[in-house]
């Protein structure tokens, strides 16, 4: 039987962190086996925010290409391209944004929020608020059967099926498919402060850092706020390295820090070069990975381009198909 078919992308606004291959990259890796997967770099995307400031485009979207195949996403088995190398994605953006209503966009709770999160940015922009069109032709130009999303993402992908079933209802021809979404559990990583792990807050851990600074990042992190001395007893539940224990320790080990903690057993210093042991240990395939391909930017630079025509190939099928429908051709 044929696979059915996956797409997802990232913006390249800078270096990815555990938060990313934990929330997305681990789970993109698992879905190559059993389905035909689309992975794109959200160039294009990345300007709605940061259209003032583009002097590390080049660099990050070369990272994160980096960061990708390090991580186990594979060209052998998923196709990677750049968005702004398939101008398809462009025009089939224009022709869509005939059809959509404003008011659609406009309660995109992502356009709101953003605005009153950002304040050193003018998001007063059609970019900004067109995104979800280009979204959505970024979906729908490969028929894509499934988008691997989080629950706080559901409303994008209802949107890119109402627009989906707009162009259906006013050109009376089904040429989309109504791309479904495949949600997975992912364990909640905090960053060091023990708020979302995120570039812009500065606690973050990277997956290009080396040894010894994930282990100077994880001494800064936050414990149990109540245990002044080393002979208090703790409250692993609310300390920021006991959740990382449990995602990257051995249940014997969970067991040895939850009783040690709650006992004074054992001291915050120990338990966080624990932890630090284990994610380096966990971390190493993909930071050893990482420098061999951060060595070869002739390699990366051909997986981009091959995996771009490719998708060309498809994006020029599908908006021929549209052209056709909207009496363009």
């Amino acid at each position: 039987m044929e696979k059915k078919r996956v797409l997802s992308g990232m913006q390249p606004s800078g270096r990815l962190h555990l938060g990313n291959l934990l929330g997305a990259l681990e789970n993109w890796k698992k879905l190559q086996d059993k389905y035909d997967c689309f992975y794109f770099i959200a160039d294009w995307h990345a300007l709605s925010t940061s259209y003032e400031d583009t002097h590390e485009i080049k660099d990050n979207i070369f990272n994160v290409a980096v960061d990708w195949l390090a991580s186990g996403i594979d060209p052998e088995k998923s196709t990677i391209f750049l968005q702004s190398l398939i101008h398809e994605h462009a025009v089939l953006h224009l022709l869509l944004s005939m059809i959509t209503p404003v008011p659609w966009l406009e309660r995109n709770p992502t356009y709101k929020e953003k605005q009153q999160e950002i304040k050193d940015r003018d998001l007063t922009t059609y970019g900004f608020l067109g995104y979800p069109i280009l979204q959505a032709a970024d979906i729908i130009i490969y028929k894509a059967n499934c988008v691997p999303v989080g629950i706080d993402q559901l409303p994008h992908l209802e949107l890119t099926r109402e627009i989906v079933r707009r162009f259906h209802f006013i050109y009376k021809k089904e040429v989309f498919i109504e791309p479904e979404s495949l949600i997975s559990e992912v364990p909640k990583l905090p960053g060091l402060d023990n708020r979302k792990m995120s570039k812009s807050y500065g606690n973050a851990i990277f997956l290009s850092d080396p040894p010894d600074v994930v282990v100077r990042k994880l001494r800064t992190m936050i414990t149990d706020p109540q245990r002044v001395k080393r002979s208090d007893p703790g409250n692993p539940e609310v300390c920021t390295v006991f959740t990382f224990h449990k995602i990257f320790s051995s249940a014997k080990e969970v067991a040895e820090v939850y009783t040690g903690c709650t006992t004074a057993g054992i001291g915050c210093t120990d338990c966080k070069l624990m932890m630090a042991r284990n994610l380096n240990d966990y971390m190493k395939p993909i930071y050893e990975k990482r420098k061999e391909l951060a060595g070869n930017p002739k390699k990366i630079n051909e997986i981009i381009h091959e995996g771009s025509k490719k998708a060309r190939k498809i994006a020029q099928q599908t908006l021929a198909e549209v052209n056709e429908t909207m009496g363009l051709s």
